[in-house]
């Protein structure tokens, strides 16, 4: 957990999201719609971005599970310079989920508007060569944050702060 070996016991039942938050006082992951509809919740499992609110805790034994109390990334920088907050509920899921999807943008994992015809990434390696890579616009970073959702509208300024530590240019 965040680097640290941690052991819980927890019955089969218990959420990701609860023991993170109840049984080991990390209060970074939200509990926000509790349906894996809004991204408060989300926390990188072995790297991979995930809603905590729907994973048992079981399911993650021996995982790396990274909340935004373990995050090092300029990302968390990134969203101060380009105000990619207001209240901050959601900021702990946001810059967890933008973390992913930079991973998976990199790895060549395509979304919904990416054009490729590869069906996604296989453990041998990317989908798309490098220099095939698509560049990271706006248009798709919208689409891979989409299941975070920002009650304060602060959409604008976490787009701008992934695309400045993306190495490109909102708008």
């Amino acid at each position: 957990m965040n680097g640290d070996v941690e052991s819980l016991d927890v019955e089969p039942w218990v959420s990701l999201l609860d023991a993170l938050r109840d049984r080991l006082g990390l209060t970074g992951p939200k509990k926000g719609c509790d349906q894996g509809a809004c991204g408060a919740c989300t926390v990188l499992a072995d790297g991979l971005r995930i809603n905590s609110c729907l994973a048992l805790a079981v399911q993650y034994d021996g995982s790396e599970i990274t909340t935004i109390e373990g995050v090092s990334h300029p990302l968390r920088e990134a969203f101060v310079r380009h105000d990619g907050f207001q209240c901050g509920y959601c900021t702990p899921g946001q810059i967890c989920s933008a973390i992913g999807m930079l991973a998976e943008h990199e790895s060549g994992m395509p979304s919904a508007v990416t054009e490729s015809t590869h069906a996604g990434p296989t453990h041998a390696g990317p989908t798309r060569p490098e220099h095939t890579r698509e560049r990271l616009t706006e248009a798709e970073v919208r689409e891979r944050m989409s299941g975070n959702l920002c009650r304060c509208g602060a959409y604008n300024g976490i787009v701008d702060a992934i695309m400045d530590v993306a190495g490109q240019d909102a708008r």
